[in-house]
């Protein structure tokens, strides 16, 4: 078996609505070989992965897997299955997964299956081809080793406890969350202008500044004691004879703690006498130069979070401890207890283990007891001084007990060091008494401060505190901006340049993509074809962007699906025949389910192409609650029609004018003289392009007169709008150059061009040479019967020989107009341009399709006119 290709659809694609990795896997010689073929290969998987067992079937049939296996399936089926199992055994969780043969290419499928990290789902698939292929031969199979990998490598990638916490609250919200890398647990809540990011519980608006100062201890006490606060005495040394000497000095137990450590390291409570010190300072230098000796504060240790400006939570926290049964030792009380299911290495789970090391050793000879001592039953053996949960801690929900002066103590402090999430450290006697009525005192004001022992707690009430972080970060925003979202065989580009314009014309900061690149408030960011994943996540991710219009192609679409959750208005212009044969699309219809993944994901409104059946579909597909608006060339439309007599919203053109409309008013926008891009009325394919921009910013809110602003003063140049109908003048001979490249749009073009002047039509056209045959030959067919002089060009050969795709055009003309003379094979494009001109007299129409850039025009004709291609190439920019 061969793993052929394999991608990410990190967004809404045509499988899911969630992230999939879509592979193409070859099985070889296990080609139509079935489980039911294969002696103990069903024993040898279950035993292998017992899990599998109980793994459902479509049809929901507990063990339904298992059974499907005995039937008989096929070993594609099985990988995906195993693929998916594997995920779950390494700690991330997926059930989504199909499985289809690739069309005309026997023994070879498609698998898709559901991932949560994409660290796991690669090498989770590559496991499940080796399992698969090692069982079918009858070889055994090592999997503890490849198992163990994959679980350390989910557990590298893992989000973090609290990060997840703050994710599930803003999920919950609906605002957007996307993984900056995966490397680390930043994240970007919301998008554009509305965007923030977020690390564990450190986030966007948390300043530099404030996280050094509560990474300073001294400093930390220093700024509080200023603020009212009350704080331990104490003084920062960094040798032993000044640690004896402060403790002295304070004449009372001391704290040892590190001064810029985390996490209760290197910390040592309850110092009375020299020896106890002298050790206590060697441990905590292992963490910091720098060392606190401070007044240690009788009482318990309590954790009060502050985020936005609230307290949102406060818990007890209690040492790592184990409670003596008079029967075990203190060392096995330790291993019963770490194998709580609720513990874990590090932060992995709600608690830590607890470590029996020497600081811990250190701790039981205080209390008169070694490792292997057996304490008497109900007595608490404490293995830390500190409280914090990464030490093996535990903690007690206590937010309702905390007085209003506590409260408005805590907030003061978080404000004082600057931060806006901060975790208070608290020792007093009792949390529901004033501090300053029993001489408690804020010993530390932590910068990312854990959360799951206030999610989590082992005992009392579970806070939100991940809500709480995201309500002081976002408010009451979900961190959405408004996105348009505009596909279809031709007219995109357009379209999304027209409503990009007409947006920024009402103020708004607007990002769009397009097959020319990425612009930002109408400067250009990236040049290109960008009308894909990354393109769109560029525009998301910029934090001036107040309104996105993107262009969402086929490719972009089948390769990593989009890039957004969902988009305020889903467009989908036309669906006609291009790129068929391509990534699993080989009908229109196939073609159409990729261009319906855009109006899926539309929440507010869908516009549709009324004149366009495969687009009428999509309508059923919509969800209840979201508009549908239909557009249409012709008033008469019957879909249109209805729609309206539902009481539905339209655009539509009649008697020269567009005209929007639903069930109680029918109101003329502008008069297509008005509208450049429709060249008089003449460039029809561009008033359909004007009716569909209409009806997406008619359902995005704008109104009639912004609308009409935006139509009538979008002009469709080689600066504004390369490559569409751009309009030049060649010593009297009008040349059209535009992207048109696929039947549809040439027989659009044609007529446009037709319309203009008297004179001959001469066409210079070509197709890319990953087109189908029969796509070729009907440009062929097409082109002949509307130009009267044809120069077919090379253009992308594709994986075909050179010239193929040219000679099948010229195949499809001669279908058309015979042998004739009117027929020209000229591959180099530059020679073709140069031709078509020569073909040319005054008052002729040259149209040049399918050109790369206008950069090719311009430097074909410099070779004969320098003085045109220098007044072209400065008309472009």
């Amino acid at each position: 078996m061969h793993i052929l290709e394999q991608r990410f659809l990190r967004g809404p694609n045509i499988h899911a609505a969630t992230p999939c990795l879509l592979s193409v896997l070859d099985l070889d010689a296990l080609y139509g070989v079935s489980t039911r073929d294969l002696p103990q290969f069903n024993e040898a998987l279950l035993a292998l992965l017992p899990s599998l067992a109980d793994y459902l079937v479509p049809t929901g049939q507990p063990g339904g897997f298992a059974q499907r296996l005995r039937e008989g399936t096929y070993l594609a089926r099985v990988i995906e299955h195993v693929t998916l199992g594997l995920q779950c055994l390494a700690g991330a969780p997926v059930a989504f997964g199909r499985t289809r043969p690739v069309t005309g290419k026997p023994g070879q499928y498609r698998i898709v299956c559901a991932y949560q990290l994409e660290k796991v789902a690669q090498p989770a698939f590559a496991l499940a081809v080796d399992i698969v292929d090692a069982l079918a031969h009858g070889r055994p199979f090592d999997l503890a080793p490849r198992l163990d990998e994959l679980r350390a490598t989910a557990e590298h990638y893992a989000i973090g406890t609290s990060t997840a916490a703050v994710l599930a609250a803003a999920q919950e919200r609906g605002i957007p969350v996307t993984r900056i890398t995966e490397d680390a647990n930043l994240f970007q809540l919301g998008w554009g202008v509305k965007q923030k990011r977020i690390q564990a519980t450190i986030t966007g608006d948390t300043g530099t500044i404030a996280v050094r100062i509560a990474s300073d201890k001294q400093l930390t006490k220093q700024l509080l004691h200023e603020a009212g606060v009350p704080v331990p005495q104490g003084e920062t040394v960094t040798t032993i004879e000044d640690a004896l000497r402060v403790a002295r000095k304070l004449n009372a137990p001391v704290t040892v703690k590190p001064l810029d450590a985390n996490q209760g390291k290197g910390v040592t409570v309850a110092c009375r006498t020299d020896a106890e010190i002298e050790q206590a300072y060697a441990y905590a230098r292992k963490f910091g130069r720098h060392i606190i000796v401070e007044r240690f504060i009788e009482g318990a240790d309590y954790r009060v979070l502050v985020a936005g400006g609230k307290v949102a939570a406060a818990s007890l926290r209690r040492p790592a401890h184990v409670v003596g049964d008079g029967t075990h030792t203190v060392r096995e009380l330790v291993d019963l207890e770490n194998r709580n299911p609720a513990r874990g290495a590090g932060h992995t789970n709600i608690l830590t283990q607890i470590a029996l090391d020497a600081h811990a050793e250190d701790l039981l000879r205080r209390q008169d007891l070694v490792p292997d001592a057996v304490p008497a039953a109900g007595t608490t053996v404490y293995l830390r001084g500190n409280a914090n949960l990464s030490t093996g801690g535990t903690a007690e929900d206590v937010t309702d007990l905390l007085p209003e002066s506590t409260r408005r103590l805590c907030v003061r402090a978080a404000a004082k060091i600057g931060l806006d999430v901060a975790g208070i450290d608290i020792v007093c006697r009792d949390i529901a008494v004033p501090l300053a009525d029993q001489g408690g005192a804020v010993i530390e004001v932590n910068a990312a401060p854990g959360i799951r022992m206030h999610q989590h707690p082992s005992g009392g009430t579970p806070r939100d505190a991940g809500d709480a972080i995201v309500q002081g970060l976002m408010g009451e925003s979900d961190g959405r901006i408004p996105i348009i979202a505009c596909t279809g065989t031709n007219g995109k580009t357009t379209t999304t340049l027209l409503m990009a314009h007409t947006v920024r014309l009402a103020g708004k900061v607007t990002g769009v993509t397009t097959t020319h690149g990425v612009y930002i408030a109408g400067k250009e960011v990236t040049k290109g074809d960008c009308t894909g994943y990354w393109s769109a996540r560029t525009v998301l991710a910029s934090p001036d962007v107040e309104f996105a219009v993107l262009e969402t192609a086929r490719g972009g679409i089948l390769k990593r699906g989009l890039a957004f959750d969902r988009c305020d208005i889903g467009m989908v212009l036309n669906v006609s025949p291009d790129h068929l044969g391509l990534d699993g699309v080989d009908t229109i219809e196939d073609l159409a389910q990729v261009k319906a993944v855009v109006p899926l994901s539309a929440s507010r409104a869908v516009v549709l192409n009324a004149e366009d059946p495969l687009c009428v579909s999509m309508a059923r597909r919509v969800h209840p609650d979201v508009e549908i608006v239909y557009f249409a060339m012709e008033a008469d439309s019957p879909v249109l029609l209805r729609h309206l007599e539902e009481g539905g919203r339209a655009v539509y053109f009649q008697d020269n004018s567009i005209v929007v409309a639903d069930a109680t008013y029918h109101q003329e926008l502008l008069r297509v003289e008005a509208m450049p891009i429709a060249l008089g009325g003449r460039a029809r394919y561009n008033i359909a392009n004007g009716l569909a921009a209409a009806a997406g910013l008619m359902a995005a809110g704008f109104s009639n007169l912004q609308i009409a602003t935006g139509l009538s003063t979008f002009v469709s140049d080689g600066k504004t709008n390369p490559l569409r109908t751009n309009v030049f003048d060649v010593r009297g001979v009008t040349v059209i150059v535009d992207y048109a490249h696929n039947p549809a749009a040439y027989a659009a073009l044609a007529e446009m061009a037709r319309s203009l002047l008297p004179g001959q039509l001469v066409g210079i056209v070509t197709a890319p040479g990953d087109r189908r045959d029969a796509d070729l030959l009907e440009v062929g067919r097409v082109c002949a019967g509307r130009f009267d002089e044809l120069v077919v060009y090379e253009s992308s050969s594709r994986g075909r020989a050179y010239g193929g795709a040219v000679d099948l055009i010229l195949q499809g003309a001669e279908e058309v107009v015979g042998k004739t003379d009117t027929l020209h094979r000229e591959l180099d494009v530059g020679e073709a341009i140069r031709l078509g001109l020569s073909l040319c007299r005054r008052g002729d129409v040259l149209v040049f399709a399918c050109g790369s850039s206008l950069d090719v025009f311009v430097d074909a004709i410099r070779q004969t006119d320098p003085e045109s291609a220098a007044r072209i190439a400065a008309q472009v920019g």
